[in-house]
């Protein structure tokens, strides 16, 4: 018998996922509508209201006071710029790069450390040059959303002596333009993982080293980020001579699938149930609703929830201030095909291309009627040329390092394992600065084109670190290099 839709290919209890879904998406509609037409007093009115129930029932935060104010500035800070300015950065530069297919990506720039000599805009700093790309939902600022910049990865990066970029994905806060479509229409959102491998990331390297007349770039992604890099570098292979080092954070290609069983099950059934729940532009854009009516901890403890249920994380690694801070910048526009493709790659257990076959479900392979001639195309990630090196959470429900072994060129592989790690620790956690930072460090040092301009960092920056009011006291969990050893990167000194 044929696979029909929505009749053979779901069982009774994702009838009734799937019908509480869109009672859910139609009332959440129906609140959007009314939020955009409410004066901003009935918005306050609410915003205070939630304050002052969680303060009754929960009670004030015990945490410092200057704790507590650095966090509220950082989450009420507007843009990139005034989160870097906070920590005293005031030579961030913004730049606009045109893909090849249109599209109009703002990426940053932090070209030397805090105080120093602020270049000519858009002129080459003569340092090594380090590029970031964040993951899914996200865009530049869970960079530098940190309440301690000695756990930022990028603020590091800049004292140290490295040039430093951030870059964005299209659709997202600072990218949301292209010269083709506008931002209203279904063509503008019609984009996934493949457009930001075959776009996005080679087109914003090219430009970054045009700029810099560096010849290479050490790459730092996060999550999907990561995802990213190892399609790009898989299908160009001219890119992997550009990127001297890739740092994956949080490595993700194949996930299982969700902790939650029976939306695990139901997108994986049919991950097109996404498009008739959210559409096809972007998704869950009301996050930006909901967090301006609730008071910021009630916020927190609603993300907080939210990925308990999807991914089983309980972010015990990340203070609670921190998540004040951070959790404002969480959120950032994507298309929902996007997260479709991830969908069609948890189902399939490949890291494949984006399936556009996706309207003739009569004609799927099934353990009735098989059809072995089609599979989607492949990602060929062992073609990948560039050194890798992979930092984990072994406690990140998204991160099957094992399968991911088997797709990566083992002689080009370093594995790191980070133990009690969830994923947004890795990003986050109160201890970034001793078990994750300096490994970046030292091996974008080890290789990057100029080592000796760039400074080791110190053997005490852990200590340093811990000192911050809002940080922790160094970490416990430090393991060696699975594959190799942390002690064989070289420092300047050795280069």
């Amino acid at each position: 018998m044929a696979d029909l839709p929505f009749l053979s290919r779901l069982r009774s209890h994702e009838y009734i996922a799937l019908l509480v879904s869109f009672i859910f998406i139609t009332l959440e509609g129906a609140l959007h509508i009314i939020i955009l037409f409410l004066p901003k007093l009935v918005i306050n009115w609410f915003y205070f209201k939630s304050r002052s129930l969680f303060l009754h029932f929960v009670g004030a935060s015990h945490s410092k006071p200057e704790a507590r104010r650095l966090a509220d500035r950082i989450r009420k800070a507007n843009d990139f710029e005034d989160l870097c300015a906070i920590f005293g950065y005031h030579n961030v530069e913004e730049h606009v790069v045109l893909t090849k297919d249109g599209y109009l990506l703002g990426i940053h720039r932090i070209p030397g450390p805090k105080g120093g000599p602020r270049p000519v805009p858009g002129a080459s700093s003569g340092k090594p040059v380090v590029y970031l790309h964040h993951g899914l939902l996200m865009n530049s600022e869970v960079w530098v959303c940190l309440t301690s910049p000695d756990r930022s990865v990028p603020f590091v990066l800049a004292e140290l002596g490295y040039d430093v970029w951030l870059g964005n994905n299209r659709g997202n806060k600072y990218s949301k333009k292209s010269i083709h479509h506008d931002p209203t229409s279904i063509k503008f959102w019609d984009f996934s993982i493949d457009d930001f491998a075959w776009h996005d990331i080679p087109d914003s390297i090219e430009y970054i080293l045009q700029i810099t007349g560096a010849q290479s770039l050490g790459y730092v992604g996060f999550s999907q980020g990561t995802a990213q890099a190892f399609a790009a570098l898989s299908i160009h292979p001219q890119l992997n001579q550009k990127v001297n080092v890739f740092i994956a954070l949080a490595p993700a290609m194949r996930p299982k699938g969700l902790s939650a069983p029976l939306v695990d099950g139901l997108m994986k059934t049919s991950p097109t149930l996404l498009f008739l729940i959210f559409g096809r532009r972007a998704i869950l854009s009301s996050a930006l609703l909901w967090q301006s009516i609730l008071y910021p901890p009630i916020f927190s403890c609603l993300i907080d929830a939210s990925l308990v249920f999807l991914f089983s994380w309980h972010s015990h690694n990340i203070t609670s201030t921190q998540k004040l801070a951070a959790y404002s910048h969480l959120y950032s526009f994507a298309s929902t095909k996007s997260v479709v493709h991830w969908f069609q790659i948890m189902r399939s257990g490949r890291f494949v291309m984006y399936d556009d076959d996706l309207y003739t479900p009569a004609l799927r392979p099934s353990k009735h009627s098989p059809r072995p001639g089609y599979r989607p195309a492949k990602f060929p990630t062992r073609n990948i040329a560039t050194s890798i090196v992979l930092l984990y959470g072994d406690v990140d429900s998204l991160v099957d390092i094992d399968a991911m072994r088997l797709e990566l060129p083992e002689h080009r592989l370093d594995i790191r394992r980070l133990k009690g790690y969830e994923h947004l620790d890795v990003l986050w956690g109160k201890n970034v600065h001793v078990d994750v930072i300096p490994q970046v460090a030292r091996a974008l040092q080890h290789h990057c084109e100029k080592p000796e301009v760039t400074k080791d960092i110190p053997f005490e920056f852990g200590l340093k670190a811990s000192l911050h009011p809002d940080a922790a006291f160094g970490s416990e969990h430090v393991d060696g290099w699975e594959n190799g050893s942390a002690s064989g990167y070289a420092t300047s000194a050795d280069a």
